[in-house]
Formats: C-alpha cells, sequence, structure tokens
C-alpha cells in the first residue's frame, strides 16, 4: 500500500487533460512504452500532427469576438517561417526529382515520406498554438522518463541473461516507414565497432534515445511535483548513459549552460561578465580554440569507427551535391559504397543530408526558420520562461543536426517542437487583456454610457 500512495500525486500537483488536443498529446508521450510494444511510435507520430492540425484549423473556423483569450487560435511569425521552409523542402523534393526524370510514382512516395517527416517539423510548433498547456508536457516527460528509471533495469538483465536481441517486429510495418528498426521490438543492440551492449528501448537506434532523453530533460526541469521530477531526471541521465551517446552526454551541460546566460544575457550582471570575457578574449582565445581541438580529438578517438564513417558520409554528400546537383539537390536518398558501410549518403547529418538529397534549396529552408527561432526566442526568453524552454528546445534540435537526420526522427522528439511553438506564442494569461481588446471594450462602455444619459434626460423632460 505504501508503493501505491508513494506514486500518488498530491491534489495540489495533479494535473488532466481539459480539452480534446491536450488529451491526445497527453496519452501519447504516457503510453509511449504500450505504443512502443505494439510497434505504433512511428506511425503514431505521423498521424498525430495532422490530426492536431485538423483541430487548429478547426478552431479557428470556429472562434468568434466571445471566444476567450487563451483559447482563441493565433499564428506567430515564428510559426509560419517554418511552415514556409517546409513547403520549400517540397518544392526542392520535387524538382529534385524532375530533375532526374523520376518516374510518377517515386514522387508520391517521397512526398508521403514529406508529410511524415519535414512537414511535421512545421505542424507541431502549429499544435504549439492550441491551448495546450505548457505543465501538461512537463508532467507527461516526468513520467515516460520514470518509466524508463523503472523499466531500464529489464533491458538491461536482458543482455546479462543472454536474451535475445529482437523479440519481434511489428505487423504495423507493412504500414511503410523507413526501416524494419522503427517497428522492432528490441531488448538490446551490439554495438559492432567495440562488440558492447547499448540500449535504444523506444527509439530505432541507441543515439537517438540520447536526443529523446535531452528534449525531456529540460521539460522535467520545470516539473513542479519534486517526486517526479527528480525520478524523470534520473530517467533522463540513465538514457543518455545507457545510449552511449557522445552527442547526448555533451549536449546536455552545454545547452543548460548556454540557455541559462543566454536568457539573462540582457541582465547587467550578464552585461559585465560578457565584457570581461571580450576583453581578454584576446588572450584567452587562442588557448580556447586549442582546448576545443584536443576535446574533437578526443570526442573522435572515444568512437573512431563511428568518427570515421560519418566523416566519409559527409565527404561524399558534398562532392556529389556540389558536382552534381547543387541547386535542387539529388531527390532521393542513395546507399554509400563499402567504405561507409553503404550507409546513405548524408546520413547522420541534417545539413550534409539536406544538400545531397535537397540541395541548396533545402538547406536554405531549414536553415532560415532555424537562424530566426533562435533569434526570435532569444528574445522573448528575456521575460518568459515558455520563451526559454523554447529556446531550449530549439538549441538542442540545433545541435543534433551535426549528429542525426532531424526529419526522420521527428516522430519522436515532437514535443520539443511543440514547445517550441508555445514558445513562439506569447499567451495571456487569465486575467490579462489584449490592449486592442482593451480599447474596444472601453469605447463600448463609452457609448453604453452616453446611451443611458441621453435616456434619462429624455426621461427627464
Amino acid at each position: 500500500m505504501n508503493i501505491f500512495k508513494f506514486f500518488q500525486t498530491p491534489e495540489h500537483l495533479r494535473i488532466t487533460p481539459e480539452n480534446l488536443e491536450e488529451k491526445l498529446v497527453w496519452y501519447a508521450i504516457v503510453w509511449t512504452f504500450a505504443i512502443y510494444f505494439i510497434g505504433g511510435l512511428y506511425v503514431l507520430g505521423a498521424i498525430l500532427p495532422w490530426i492536431l492540425f485538423g483541430r487548429l484549423c478547426w478552431r479557428w473556423w470556429q472562434q468568434n469576438p466571445d471566444t476567450p483569450l487563451k483559447e482563441r487560435i493565433r499564428i506567430p511569425i515564428g510559426v509560419w517561417m517554418w511552415v514556409g521552409g517546409m513547403v520549400m523542402m517540397q518544392v526542392s523534393l520535387i524538382m529534385g526529382h524532375l530533375d532526374y526524370y523520376l518516374e510518377m510514382g517515386q514522387i508520391i512516395k517521397s512526398s508521403i515520406g514529406w508529410a511524415k517527416g519535414w512537414a511535421i517539423l512545421a505542424l507541431f510548433p502549429m499544435a504549439g498554438c492550441l491551448p495546450i498547456r505548457p505543465k501538461l508536457l512537463y508532467r507527461a516527460a516526468a513520467l515516460v522518463c520514470t518509466m524508463v528509471f523503472l523499466f531500464s533495469p529489464i533491458f538491461i538483465a536482458a543482455y546479462y541473461v543472454k536474451l535475445p536481441e529482437k523479440l519481434f517486429i511489428s505487423p504495423l510495418q507493412a504500414i511503410g516507414g523507413p526501416g524494419p528498426e522503427f517497428f522492432e521490438f528490441r531488448l538490446y543492440e551490439i554495438d559492432p565497432g567495440d562488440n558492447t551492449p547499448r540500449w535504444r528501448l523506444f527509439t530505432p537506434w541507441a543515439p537517438a534515445l540520447g536526443f529523446v532523453a535531452n528534449i525531456y530533460f529540460f521539460m522535467i526541469l520545470r516539473e513542479p511535483c519534486k517526486k517526479w521530477k527528480y525520478l524523470g531526471i534520473a530517467g533522463c541521465i540513465m538514457m543518455c548513459q545507457i545510449s552511449k551517446s557522445r552527442l547526448a552526454l555533451l549536449c546536455l551541460p552545454v545547452v543548460w549552460i548556454l540557455v541559462e546566460l543566454l536568457s539573462r544575457i540582457s541582465r547587467p550582471i550578464s552585461l559585465m561578465i560578457t565584457g570581461a570575457i571580450a576583453s581578454t578574449g584576446g588572450v584567452t582565445f587562442p588557448m580556447l580554440m586549442e582546448g576545443l581541438d584536443k576535446f574533437s580529438e578526443q570526442f573522435a578517438a572515444a568512437r573512431k569507427d563511428s568518427s570515421r564513417v560519418r566523416a566519409a558520409l559527409g565527404r561524399i554528400a558534398v562532392y556529389r551535391w556540389q558536382t552534381e546537383a547543387p541547386t535542387w539537390g539529388h531527390g532521393i536518398v542513395e546507399s554509400g559504397p563499402h567504405m561507409v558501410e553503404y550507409m546513405p549518403i548524408g546520413s547522420h547529418h541534417t545539413w550534409y543530408g539536406l544538400l545531397f538529397v535537397k540541395g541548396l534549396v533545402g538547406f536554405v529552408a531549414l536553415a532560415i526558420p532555424m537562424i530566426y527561432s533562435l533569434g526570435d526566442l532569444l528574445i522573448k526568453s528575456q521575460r518568459s520562461d515558455t520563451a526559454k524552454l523554447g529556446l531550449t528546445m530549439t538549441l538542442v534540435v540545433f545541435l543534433y543536426t551535426f549528429g542525426e537526420n532531424l526529419e526522420i526522427l521527428a516522430y519522436l522528439y515532437w514535443p520539443g517542437l511543440i514547445a517550441i511553438g508555445m514558445g513562439f506564442l506569447e499567451r495571456p494569461n487569465e486575467d490579462e487583456i489584449e490592449p486592442s481588446q482593451a480599447l474596444l471594450m472601453g469605447t463600448i462602455a463609452q457609448i453604453e454610457n452616453q446611451n443611458t444619459s441621453q435616456n434619462q434626460e429624455e426621461i427627464t423632460s
């Protein structure tokens, strides 16, 4: 009975979904392990953003002057930047197919892939404009990572008792996806580089688990219930450790420090520190660069084979982009040679992958909304914690562009994309009234007072 009491949330800290969109987001996150068991995470991640988009369109169509401010649909410029960028992705995709005279069937197939990948990088930030409370994301993330903390020992023990690595592949694979690893139920995997175990849990490969851990970690830091907060943080750290991802272990402290500095950059103490660093830059810069070079070498040496393959894939992607398809790219993914273990050219790196598949147009289509997001959220983070979280998510996603392909894992880190959309949108509090609405209400009140006075005068006369 004490165990059940331990896992109960205090009454004043309980959170329950209040509308349809909150229910969709809440259960999609909290039921992560159950959905993974049936192989449905990729399918859910492809369908959910379009359902939320339909819900947003419905709310926008139904709203009127009587709609409460917190429930009104307002899409900020930052979200439109992502929408425009992802539309350009589709344009470059079609042009790349036409340049290489690919069949209409291949164009349709690739467009479906765009709808399940790049498109949702715009749809989930747009879903952040729906009346979804940020604290709902914090609690859901904490619960998932608590489950990781509780279930991980089972996955770890599976390796030591010599259970099979892969138990089964979900029949949902028939729906279609990037590969069978997105539908597998796998207890662990063996790293071919050093023959040691790694754990991926509900992700298609181990480094992706570290990506999700970073996204959830910064949400859980804002969780008001200390019990779920500490259990969730423990789960995040465990995810980073068992994934053995160098980028995950590096990203977490780097983003934490960067965001704490950037979100306070307008404060006097931050300006003083910045000025001191700038004044001593001539002395410290060479030492800093030397330290970064040594760190980079050690970082690459930690997993030599992986670093070698990644570097070769990048060189091939850039060379073929420059010499064969600089503007629109090749349109489709191609497998690399034997020296890169036949991995897709440009994989493990979003920017190289974009140059190869979608050319310079695709590269710019991601770079512009990414840069705008960093600038817009940096300004808003000076006065808004929700914008600070959005800035954090943007920095995590940006760092992972150098280690993963964003579009292929968007179905996993989508709560971070919703947080970015929330950061763009400065939603008023329940007791706040927009200046334009206040002016309108004041004008109406004046007119009503004048009419009342006139009626009283007429009655008196």
